[in-house]
């Protein structure tokens, strides 16, 4: 089993991830963590063992994910050319880490503070440099978080970082103008609030159990012809799709400004 290490393990999304590898039982010894507090944040009182060095993890564990900000990227300082690293720093490219780590076998992921819920939706690339046992431990780190994916493509990864890095982010938003939508009709606040919560709560698993999609429910609410298609089709035919594109693209384009801002900081 191998020994993992999170760089920046008591932060919201490294002592999730934390959490969740805990849940699953991965890995069998204590999870090392590394912080400039030493502390372990949220996973105090866990198996886990706490460094300020980040180096000493480095060197005492086979696995190293990194997860502290952007920003900082580039003050890390992890020597690691014989480990398995992976990031979850956004915008941080694939060489970017290698540079900074040295290692030759580097992951670039986008998970979120969700997998403490085992409810993130993961996905990494690692290029040609992995091994069938790396990329076996790669899946097997995030199934533990939620949800994951393999990608062709690096590109892609700020893509993720926009539609499922940011929970509940943008799903929020739409709930919050369906309940203002609701609070500006007279609908008690604490009401509107109730009905938005339970909504996306049975959209959300419904949608997670549906095997045809959104598409095909969308499609059939509109086949039914009812009350929700003559609101359906309004949206689809207003700017709605194109507003929601654009957005997606400003948060895709700050992830990769956030990576090139780490170049510029070291």
């Amino acid at each position: 089993m191998a020994r993992i290490g999170i760089v920046g393990g008591n932060g919201a999304l490294g002592s999730a991830i934390g959490a969740a590898l805990l849940a699953a039982g991965v890995p069998e010894g204590p999870l090392w963590i590394a912080s400039r507090s030493g502390t372990a944040g949220p996973l105090a009182g866990r198996a886990v063992r706490v460094t300020e060095d980040a180096q000493e993890l480095a060197e005492a564990c086979d696995v190293i994910l990194l997860s502290v900000p952007p920003a900082e990227a580039g003050r890390i300082g992890v020597a690691a050319p014989d480990r398995l690293v992976i990031s979850v720093m956004a915008g941080v490219t694939h060489r970017r880490l290698a540079a900074l780590t040295g290692a030759a076998r580097v992951v670039r992921a986008m998970s979120s503070p969700a997998a403490a819920r085992g409810l993130a939706y993961s996905v990494w690339f690692g290029g040609g440099t992995l091994t069938g046992a790396d990329r076996a431990l790669v899946g097997g780190l995030f199934a533990a978080c939620g949800e994951s994916d393999e990608l062709a493509e690096e590109r892609q990864i700020d893509l993720f970082t926009a539609m499922t890095g940011p929970v509940p982010g943008f799903v929020a938003y739409f709930a919050d103008c369906m309940q203002g939508y609701a609070t500006e009709r007279g609908v008690p606040a604490p009401i509107a609030e109730r009905a938005v919560r339970q909504l996306f709560l049975a959209a959300g698993q419904s949608l997670a159990g549906d095997p045809e999609g959104p598409a095909a429910q969308v499609q059939a609410m509109v086949d039914y012809a009812g009350s929700t298609a003559a609101g359906l089709t309004v949206l689809r035919a207003g700017p709605l799709a194109a507003a929601l594109a654009e957005g997606l693209d400003a948060a895709a384009e700050r992830a990769r400004a956030l990576g090139q801002a780490s170049d510029v900081s070291t």
